[in-house]
């Protein structure tokens, strides 16, 4: 296969890649065949998945601009993935000049994409680290000296946790993150679940597994979990009961498989 000029050396092309699965499912262009095809296969098991990941958008989209009217100007956005419209950046900017925002991301192709996007904009930067070391990557956004994790940050967990697996103790990795925030920071969290749709879950789970990544949808109880340390307002619920995204799902939420919340660290 010939390397896009876009494309880092070192990724395998052959290999697909949830952040490059997720860009497909948006629209974008900075997937691989590879990634194209399990988003077909995706697709095929759950068709209202382009939708889902849409509805998704919309709620970071809202979320971010909740938090800039509660005063907070600081955002780090872990596993953020490959840009797309509307990015937290430009949301938060829009919201209040103030904003500060900091992208995180494991995967090449995301870090090399953000890092074009953000050459001209100094009130964001993307940090090269991995969810499953929070100390390392705490300390990565610390050394940029972008965000001040000693004032309040808007924590952004967006469709990241599912692909973290039990073993890797999901829970104390947020509860590490969370303890890092100062008082009046804000957890912003969507995670994919099998409450509503539990046949197609268990195949897409299956799916990733056999791309060898790991997903893990949880149900609303697992999900509530994430925010312990946290005030939910108004609690977790379904994707599709988020602001304006009930009307997309056309009078039936459990059609939008997942749930969002967004928490205060009092």
């Amino acid at each position: 296969m010939d390397r896009p000029t876009w494309a880092p050396q070192g990724i395998d092309l052959e290999r697909a890649s949830a952040a490059r699965i997720y860009d497909y499912f948006l629209g974008g262009s900075h997937n691989f065949e590879v990634d194209r095809e399990a988003g077909r296969r995706a697709v095929e098991i759950m068709p209202d998945l382009p939708k889902i990941m849409q509805a998704n958008r919309a709620f970071i989209r809202d979320a971010v601009r909740q938090a800039a009217a509660a005063g907070v100007t600081q955002f780090l956005d872990i596993g953020s993935g490959i840009p797309t419209f509307g990015n937290v950046h430009e949301v938060a900017l829009e919201a209040t000049p103030d904003a500060r925002v900091v992208y995180v991301d494991h995967d090449p192709v995301a870090v090399a994409h953000s890092q074009a996007l953000l050459a001209d904009v100094p009130q964001a930067a993307v940090v090269e680290a991995d969810l499953l070391r929070p100390k390392e990557l705490l300390a990565r956004v610390a050394a940029g000296g972008l965000l001040d994790l000693d004032r309040p940050v808007a924590l952004l967990l967006v469709a990241v946790l599912h692909f973290v697996e039990e073993s890797a103790d999901p829970y104390g990795l947020v509860a590490q993150l969370r303890d890092a925030l100062a008082p009046g920071s804000v957890l912003v969290l969507s995670h994919a679940s099998q409450d509503t749709r539990p046949d197609e879950a268990t195949r897409i789970e299956k799916l990733y597994e056999r791309l060898g990544t790991p997903f893990a949808m949880r149900t609303k109880q697992q999900v509530e979990r994430f925010f312990e340390g946290f005030e939910p307002d108004p609690g977790v619920v379904l994707i599709a009961e988020w602001g304006d995204n009930a009307q997309a799902a056309a009078g039936d939420p459990s059609r939008f498989s997942g749930y969002v919340g967004v928490g205060r660290r009092p």
